[in-house]
């Protein structure tokens, strides 16, 4: 056991030094491509009519690959992957490889289907825009926040020690409701929650083009809004300390403070904050239809359906991307809202 972790360890330090994936701790997921909300921050709902979603031949060819690059945790991401009928199939699968499963969701069949979630998944990720009517509003769904309500409140009687946690993107259709958003995690009782700003720059989130300016004036925060942004993380700092101390929030009070800077460098005030990020070393992410990429947010490597993952992930074109990719200068890597940051030696 401990040869394999070392050896694993030894192979994540390779691929950082030589652009060559040898290990590959993370693969995420899409099994869906349709999604049960309409979020005014996505666009993945507006495509629901053509419905893409991965098969059970896809996830075991992928097997081969992830044995040999060590995959330690499978994220389903989407879309709602729940939304696959063969979504638990695919949990099965993976376990049985001794593979983490960790769910991204919007958290409306949790409670239908709590049962299979205890047994073939690890922990949860969902979605939270704030408390019970902003929620639904910005989800465009009634009763969304109840139906994630009531499904972690009965996964959690069922089992109080699952993880579930909470992810919220803030913009300036709920900045100045930060607190409530905090205080609805804490009563449905939650384990953590984390904050990210909204992405209007990529073409992610199934986006034909980059938005226009008008689209992203919809969801940015507007520049006169930026000192009301500015008071309102000031306030969730000094309202929830404990909670950061804690935390319950993820994100210490200097990574809450990038979130306003994020903002104000749409308008000039300051550069885009700095993110420490190596997603492309050491995860990907494979799209409902077989599509890869190296991460959510650039261009397509190749398609798993076409060719295999090995293959894929260091072909001639990956393995050059990589070694020129400069995230203090690329256009993607600045303005990128989400990143990982997985060191050789970090567990999973």
């Amino acid at each position: 056991m401990i040869i394999n972790k070392l050896y694993h360890t030894y192979q994540r330090y390779r691929t950082l030094q030589t652009d060559v994936i040898t290990a590959l701790p993370i693969v995420i997921l899409m099994p869906h491509s349709a999604c049960n909300c309409r979020c005014v921050m996505c666009d993945i709902w507006k495509d629901n009519k053509n419905l893409k979603q991965l098969t059970e031949n896809d996830i075991t060819g992928l097997l081969n690959v992830f044995r040999k690059f060590g995959t330690r945790v499978v994220v389903m991401s989407g879309g709602e992957a729940l939304l696959n009928a063969n979504f638990f199939r695919f949990c099965e699968i993976l376990k049985q490889e001794g593979i983490a499963v960790t769910l991204l969701s919007t958290g409306i069949a949790l409670e239908k289907k709590a049962g299979q979630l205890l047994q073939w998944v690890n922990d949860i990720i969902v979605s939270l825009d704030g408390d019970e009517a902003l929620h639904d509003e910005i989800r465009q769904i009634p009763g969304a926040f109840q139906k994630l309500k009531q499904g972690v409140e009965h996964i959690k009687s069922l089992n109080p020690n699952f993880r579930i946690t909470a992810r919220t993107v803030i913009h300036r259709l709920n900045f100045q409701h930060w607190i409530p958003i905090v205080n609805s995690a804490m009563e449905m009782g939650l384990d953590q929650i984390s904050f990210l700003p909204a992405d209007v720059s990529s073409q992610a989130f199934n986006r034909a083009t980059v938005w226009t300016g008008d689209r992203q004036q919809e969801v940015l925060v507007h520049e006169e809004e930026l000192p009301a942004l500015q008071s309102a993380v000031h306030e969730l700092i000094q309202y929830h300390r404990t909670a950061i101390d804690q935390r319950f929030i993820a994100e210490p009070a200097d990574k809450l403070q990038k979130i306003y800077a994020y903002y104000a460098a749409f308008y000039g005030r300051n550069p885009f904050p700095y993110k420490k990020c190596n997603a492309p070393w050491v995860s990907t992410v494979i799209e409902a239809d077989g599509t890869v990429r190296p991460c959510f947010f650039h261009e397509p490597i190749g398609n798993i359906r076409q060719q295999n993952l090995d293959a894929i992930v260091n072909s001639a074109s990956a393995i050059a991307f990589r070694k020129n990719l400069d995230m203090d200068t690329n256009a993607t890597c600045v303005k990128c809202v989400c990143y990982l940051n997985l060191g050789p030696k970090t567990s999973l």
